[in-house]
């Protein structure tokens, strides 16, 4: 899991964000705790774990429930005294041990922890999330627990978008699918004809009208007082999944072509706002008529791109005593199809992908899934044979419902449950606010520009002092140039001895900084533009 760089209008300096109404990404240390949720599975009687009838809370304010405890009887079965085993300073004790269990893992092979905080597909968090907590994990399925290759998937919707615009009579010739024009976090203005990226606090900080990158100063003006407000879903559009990608690069294209007054006029009068509704539409008729999935169950090995250690990442949550859930939006028979593809080969013992999980729930209708209730139905055939359902159990496999349904047959409830997935809104953001479930998101985007952050940490270190150094300068020719601003007003500066000084030396002063901080300037561009080249090579206009 990884967290979505912001492509050509990334800023580039400092350390990039991706942020969201609910959600800042970022990239801390993950704090973890023990999620084991079985003593046996952890070596047998050496450890017990804490019950909730003698929990209590811990110094973060978190419950204590499911602390792994060493079992002293145990020790002492083996001459062991675990105080005077470990005694000195804790500091230096902890230091040693951790050497030596290093040691260990290097000895089986098995990689060291500390290697993963420099790996782009690690997990990241802004808050503490503490899996002895977390009794169900639920992932969605689509760009979560199957990745597709989003230069195929997105192309063959891509493609059929166009035919179906060409059918429309809309001019489509030479046009192609350019998935670097488009990613996740970026937002549509359908009056304007704009690809938008916005800070968190809703201003436009970069621009493209159709597929030209505009200038600072042009975005300046059109977007000066303007906030991006997505309640205004008239004028705004928010890319949240990867799905999105081949519609937005499809609508900039064409929003070239309309500007460029080569659309026919008998399609009418169009403005962008009626042109996105009609590239939507386009899109819209290749996933209703089923060609696009049909295509990709028919050869899933050219769309999707499976993770042998996903799989049994999965196993390894199940045998702790987690609770696992798949929730997608997708039919019985896709989701059927593409887990057997992605998941079945990697598994151990002739298991199945529906060994893995305790409940699996298809044509969810997210986010309608956790706001509100629909009709339950059980899923009691290969062929996809459904019958109404009013209990759920264990293994079992629905249709629709809702995810108060599912708490109540686990009987785990809010933040004991961790939901996965890649949509940013019906994922993240709904599963949080109407059941505060903890929530994760999969943005696989960040994985190539987290390389290029660990790669790029020498120049950036350059940059930083550089910055550091003109800030010191800065601030000195700031309180002289307050002095000689006091004294040119008639006024005392900051002390007598400023004040009687010459004028010609308190000016010689300034002209010295000022030409060391133009220097600099001079010399942090250029570094400044490199960095920002490791993600986007696309930079505004003049």
């Amino acid at each position: 899991m990884a967290t979505a760089n912001l492509q050509f209008l990334q800023n580039p300096f400092p350390r990039p964000t991706f942020s969201s109404k609910y959600l800042v990404m970022r990239a801390p240390k993950m704090v973890f705790k023990c999620g084991c949720s079985s003593s046996s599975s952890v070596g047998g009687d050496a450890f017990s774990l804490t019950s909730s009838s003698k929990c209590d809370v811990d110094y973060l304010g978190e419950s204590t429930k499911g602390d792994l405890n060493i079992n002293l009887k145990h020790l002492e079965n083996f001459g062991l005294d675990g105080q005077a085993t470990l005694e000195g300073p804790i500091e230096q004790v902890a230091r040693l041990e951790a050497e030596e269990a290093g040691s260990l893992l290097r000895d089986l092979g098995i990689p060291s922890p500390s290697a993963a905080r420099l790996s782009p597909r690690g997990m990241f968090c802004t808050r503490t999330l503490n899996l002895r907590s977390i009794s169900a994990i639920g992932y969605d399925m689509d760009y979560t627990l199957i990745h597709y290759n989003v230069m195929a998937w997105e192309g063959r919707a891509y493609d059929y978008c166009m035919e179906n615009l060409k059918s429309m009579g809309f001019p489509v010739e030479g046009l192609a699918f350019d998935p670097d024009l488009v990613i996740r976090g970026l937002v549509i203005d359908k009056e304007k004809g704009n690809l938008v990226k916005a800070d968190r606090f809703g201003y436009v900080k970069r621009a493209l009208h159709g597929t030209k990158m505009l200038s600072t100063r042009a975005v300046s003006e059109m977007y000066g007082r303007e906030l991006v407000d997505l309640r205004k879903e008239s004028q705004w559009e928010f890319l949240n999944t990867l799905f999105s990608v081949s519609e937005a690069v499809a609508y900039m294209q064409m929003v070239d072509r309309l500007d460029d007054g080569v659309i026919p006029a008998d399609l009418g009068p169009l403005d962008y706002k009626g042109l996105y509704k009609a590239v939507g539409k386009a899109l819209f008729r290749a996933h209703v008529e089923g060609q696009l999935k049909s295509e990709i169950m028919s050869k899933p090995e050219l769309f999707v791109e499976p993770d042998p250690e996903l799989p049994l990442a999965l196993l390894d949550q199940k045998e702790a005593g987690k609770k696992l859930l798949l929730i997608t939006n997708s039919d019985y028979h896709y989701t059927d199809k593409m887990m057997q593809h992605s998941f079945n080969r990697f598994l151990p013992n002739d298991m199945g992908w529906r060994d893995l999980f305790d409940m699996v729930i298809v044509s969810a209708r997210k986010p309608e899934f956790f706001q509100m209730s629909h009709p339950l139905y059980e899923v009691v055939t290969g062929e996809g044979l459904m019958r109404p359902c009013f209990k759920t159990h264990t293994g079992g496999l629905y249709s629709g419902g809702s995810a108060q349904m599912v708490e109540n047959s686990l009987n785990i409830h809010g933040d004991e449950i961790l939901y996965v997935g890649d949509h940013i809104y019906t994922d993240v953001s709904q599963s949080k606010v109407h059941l505060r479930w903890r929530t994760a998101l999969i943005c696989r985007e960040l994985e190539e520009e987290y390389k290029a952050l660990i790669h790029s940490r020498g120049p950036r270190a350059t940059v930083v002092e550089l910055i550091n150094q003109k800030e010191v300068v800065g601030d000195l020719f700031n309180q002289l140039r307050l002095a000689l601003q006091r004294r040119t007003k008639g006024r005392p500066a900051q002390t007598l001895a400023a004040t009687n000084m010459d004028d010609r030396e308190l000016t010689e002063s300034m002209q010295k900084l000022l030409i060391v901080m133009q220097r600099l300037d001079e010399k942090i561009a250029p570094l400044l533009e490199a960095d920002g080249e490791l993600f986007n090579k696309r930079e505004p206009t003049g």
